[in-house]
């Protein structure tokens, strides 16, 4: 086997693995999946807490039926809302209820210690995360916009 593609699967099991972790936290403590945490994450740090639908698509790496199918049950819950466009009835805005700030601002706090927990409990040197952050970069997961840390 090639080092580029063991580097490919060795990814990809880190991701499942990952994502398995963040379900099981997000799920038990606020009810979300991952691929909520960041369709809502999303949301959240757009201007005004709302996106075009299709531009969420391309941020989440997602088609627009993917997006829709995924919106739905958050909107059932009344964590998004969509907004038709008054000016292109054929533009549609996905956009944060209130209770979906309130309940992506639990899922930021839960999310953040979960990911702490990811790489304080492994051996990290001092850079390393940065560092990781900045290959997987490199490989296309531009990743979110960074939310100042709140201060005590």
């Amino acid at each position: 086997m090639s080092e580029y593609l063991d580097a490919c699967l060795r990814l990809a099991r880190a991701q499942a693995l990952l994502v398995k972790r963040f379900d099981h936290q997000l799920g038990g403590l606020h009810g979300l999946s991952f691929a909520d945490f960041l369709l809502l994450q999303q949301l959240g740090s757009a201007p005004g807490g709302r996106l075009r639908r299709v531009d969420l698509a391309t941020a989440l790496g997602l088609t627009a039926s993917g997006v829709t199918r995924s919106l739905g049950p958050l909107e059932r819950i009344g964590l998004v809302e969509r907004e038709p466009d008054p000016r292109d009835a054929r533009v549609a805005y996905a956009s944060l209820t209130d209770a979906g700030r309130e309940r992506l601002r639990h899922a930021e706090k839960a999310a953040g210690q979960l990911a702490a927990a990811v790489f304080t409990g492994e051996e990290w040197a001092a850079g390393e995360v940065s560092a990781l952050a900045g290959y997987l970069t490199r490989l296309g997961g531009t990743g979110l916009p960074r939310q100042p840390e709140p201060t005590a």
